[in-house]
């Protein structure tokens, strides 16, 4: 340390606690000191017949763990590297857990979530809040954006949910946001500014980047176009096109004043737009249709005139709506113009492409395990969604739980597929039927059903590619989900098989018996009189 003079690290003690698994083997004190000198190796304080590293020692003072502590100075006078030494670990303890038999543990895949730290822990209890803000912050996000289908409209659903959102603009391009961040009202800081978290920093596939690619499906985002990626009509019922389809016409007229303008807006939204004009007078628009786009080639897309969705969306009304002086009219809401049969359908259909997406998952599960990484990942869409507008505790459990066994490997964003459009197509249909206020008015046992369908068949998933957290999180999710059923609807416990002891003793009496659960009702048989009171004899 007195070699290296300036250049010694702030902190120059290095510990490292090894612990093996309760079922693991005890080992002895040669295996464990081959485990150390190997893990010393694998991180490059002390590689194998390097006389100059650093100097450690290891420790062992119980019999399933050590501890290796060593000084960050090599004897050479260098100094050593400690840079991302948490992921050689890591892949140093996988090894020896191969080689050894030892338990087996999750890779550095960068899957996990960003942890709160101490001090956010601590202030969490200190303003009795039940998560840090960190993570109350994530799952606000999470939400937001499963259920968006463009930028803005993701900031609009975080502003609603009481969330501070403050954006980061380009110095190039005027009008361009490149980040964002979010806050807790209330959260501050000794100065008393908010605590802002970036996106970034509350997981690697909540920055604003990634994000577009979710809504728009593009690698690259060009602010030209309007970055909306609209909901995928293969997936949904016809009653649930015409109903979205109001609503949005609904929306454009509200926020227009001229037939230009509400066109324009219909596009921006991603609809197909299509002007009737009239026969005498060519350039004058008549009236209007509005369709869901279509991917595939040949296939003509379904027309539907304002006038057949709604009476007041025709154009001659939207006309005598625009020129009648007023104050500007209100922005519609989505779920205050459903009806009970027209909810009841939006779950139906996501329910539906629930079970589209686990049948996708099956077709891929022998032949290619890696091609369904989208729909993975869309299912977390899906149950954070589906936790919300339900207000079901089992759900947010679920949703909460799968967290991590919804990520790629080291935060990729894979390639969109059928199946996990499917997904995103449920998210944001249910983030259109707003938070039940009673919970008698839609029938959820079809959608958690084929919700826990979906994660058991992950949790296969993840288990054939090897990836042993991200499956035991979706079996741990699939456990919660199957809670959030009704109560009739879950199975009744049966109750335990006698033992081998019981049985030979039942054996025993003329007729076979066992004694009843606890929870069981005794019930006399209707056919059967009832026992009579026999006298009791007297005298000896």
């Amino acid at each position: 340390m007195a070699l290296l003079g300036e250049r010694n690290y702030r902190q120059p003690v290095w510990h490292l606690p090894l612990r093996a698994a309760p079922e693991d083997p005890v080992m002895s004190d040669g295996e464990w000191a081959r485990i150390a000198c190997e893990v010393m190796d694998r991180v490059g304080l002390a590689r194998e017949g390097d006389f100059g590293a650093v100097r450690w020692v290891a420790v062992r003072h119980a019999a399933d763990h050590v501890h290796i502590v060593a000084t960050l100075a090599r004897q050479d006078g260098g100094r050593p590297d400690v840079w991302n030494d948490g992921y050689r670990v890591r892949d140093a303890c996988r090894a020896v857990e191969r080689r050894y038999g030892l338990r087996g543990t999750a890779p550095a895949d960068r899957t996990a979530a960003r942890r709160s730290s101490r001090g956010e822990m601590e202030k969490a209890v200190r303003r009795g809040q039940e998560v840090p803000s960190r993570t109350f912050l994530q799952r606000a996000v999470q939400t937001a954006a499963a259920g968006a289908s463009s930028e803005a409209e993701f900031f609009q659903r975080l502003q609603d949910d009481g969330v501070l959102v403050r954006r980061r603009f380009s110095q190039r391009t005027a009008g361009e946001a490149t980040g964002y961040a979010v806050a807790v009202r209330g959260d501050v800081n000794g100065d008393g500014r908010p605590v802002w978290f970036g996106g970034g920093k509350l997981a690697d596939d909540l920055t604003l980047p990634k994000l577009r690619r979710r809504w728009t499906g593009a690698d690259d985002f060009d602010p030209a176009r309007s970055g909306v990626r609209p909901l995928d009509g293969r997936y949904m019922s016809t009653r649930t096109k015409r109903v979205l389809l109001r609503t949005a016409v609904r929306r454009a007229a509200d926020e227009s004043g001229t037939t230009t303008e509400f066109f324009d807006r219909l596009q921006e939204g991603g609809f197909l737009v299509k002007a009737r004009h009239s026969q005498t007078s060519p350039r004058q628009v008549t009236g209007y249709a509005v369709a869901f786009p279509v991917d595939r080639a040949g296939v003509e897309p379904t027309w539907y005139p304002g006038s057949r969705l709604a009476d007041d969306l025709s154009l001659s009304r939207l006309l005598r709506r625009w020129a009648s002086p007023g104050p500007p009219h209100a922005q519609a809401v989505e779920h205050d113009e459903l009806t009970q049969e027209e909810r009841q359908g939006f779950y139906d259909d996501a329910a539906r492409a629930a079970a589209y997406a686990t049948a996708q998952i099956r077709r891929y599960l022998a032949v290619s395990p890696y091609a369904v990484q989208d729909a993975c990942w869309a299912a977390s869409d899906a149950l954070h969604v589906a936790a919300k507008v339900t207000g079901n505790r089992h759900l947010h459990r679920a949703a909460v739980t799968y967290d991590r066994a919804a990520r790629a490997p080291y935060g990729r964003i894979p390639t969109p597929t059928p199946a996990g459009d499917a997904l995103r197509t449920a998210a944001r249909l249910l983030a259109r039927t707003g938070v039940i206020k009673n919970r008698t008015v839609v029938s959820t046992v079809l959608l958690i059903a084929n919700l826990v369908t979906l994660l058991d068949t992950i949790a296969e998933l993840r288990h054939l590619q090897q990836r042993q957290a991200q499956a035991d999180a979706a079996r741990r999710a699939a456990a919660h989900a199957r809670e959030a059923r009704p109560a009739a609807e879950r199975p009744v416990p049966q109750p335990p098989e006698p033992s081998a002891q019981a049985r030979l003793a039942m054996a025993a009496f003329p007729n076979a018996w066992a004694p009843l659960p606890q929870h069981a009702p005794t019930r006399t048989a209707p056919s059967e009189p009832a026992p009579q009171a026999r006298p009791r004899r007297r005298g000896p």
